[in-house]
């Protein structure tokens, strides 16, 4: 068994529970984590006491996305301008295996268990799930694409053109209620059930034949490859690419001009600003 240091790996009987584990930064996703995460998955689905997964986040958020916290970080992350952003090593990535997809092609079903914050790429990975259930506090959003960033494929698949477009376009926040409304979720529960209704989903998975799960997984998953799920996945990550070398400069450099001038915090102030008071999530009310 691989040490893990980025996620936590915890089975229990049949069920299998990969914990996102950098709760000081929300879990952002940097290249460390998500090496690790699809190494347990993977370790998940080859090991045959594991009848199915849960993903969850440590602390308070399932995932905030991509790392972009520091100025010029290649950590996977959007960069709000394009000289702070790597097109070659971005690029290589299109030579890996789609991230989502090879959740959706496991084996064994994958439960997201969601609570507090899901943005961005934590967002992306909630969709790629069989199965995700939120917390009531949970909120969602793409506020990335305010400083040229993209959305998924998976968003416009899962709750439609118009829905995908409402938010996506916009990268306003979202509740757990109005995900449920659009289908970005199964089901809302309260927070402090939120495990224990993840590992009971679970459980019934655990207690169907092994075989016709994996079949029955395969139909979908392999129906929706021959529809061109594959091809429109490829074609978001070759997006996802050039988005970063578009040249929109003048309407995100005061944005690093905020971050030289206040740091990170200014940074997500001067991005987000022009946009409160939002529909949904905590930023729905102007401060007291």
């Amino acid at each position: 068994m691989p040490e893990y240091k980025e996620v936590k790996y915890e089975q229990d009987g049949s069920i299998l529970t990969i914990t996102l584990n950098r709760p000081e930064s929300l879990n952002a996703l940097t290249p460390a984590l998500e090496a690790e995460l699809h190494a347990a998955l993977e370790q998940g689905d080859i090991e045959n006491s594991v009848r199915a997964i849960i993903l969850t986040g440590a602390g308070r958020a399932f995932s905030s996305g991509y790392d972009i916290s520091k100025k010029g970080e290649e950590g996977g992350g959007d960069n709000s301008t394009p000289d702070l952003f790597s097109v070659k090593r971005w690029h290589s990535g299109l030579r890996n295996p789609n991230l989502m997809l090879h959740i959706m092609e496991l084996s064994k079903p994958v439960i997201a268990a969601v609570d507090g914050w899901c943005i961005g790429g934590g967002l992306w990975y909630s969709l790629a799930c069989d199965i995700t259930v939120a917390s009531d506090r949970a909120v969602f959003a793409q506020p990335e694409v305010r400083m040229i960033s993209n959305s998924s494929v998976l968003f416009a698949l899962l709750c439609g053109w118009k829905n995908a477009h409402r938010y996506a376009l916009t990268g306003d926040h979202f509740d757990a209620q109005e995900a449920l409304r659009i289908g970005a979720v199964n089901e809302v529960v309260p927070q402090d059930q939120l495990m224990s209704r993840a590992k009971s989903i679970a459980t019934r998975l655990s207690n169907v034949p092994r075989d016709s799960v994996k079949v029955n997984k395969m139909m979908t998953t392999y129906a929706l490859q021959a529809m061109g799920l594959r091809n429109a996945l490829n074609v978001n990550e070759f997006l996802s690419t050039i988005v970063r070398g578009l040249s929109d400069r003048s309407d995100v450099e005061h944005l690093e001009k905020a971050r030289e001038a206040g740091g990170f915090k200014a940074f997500l102030e001067a991005r987000d600003a022009p946009f409160m008071p939002e529909a949904f999530g905590p930023r729905s009310k102007p401060k007291d």
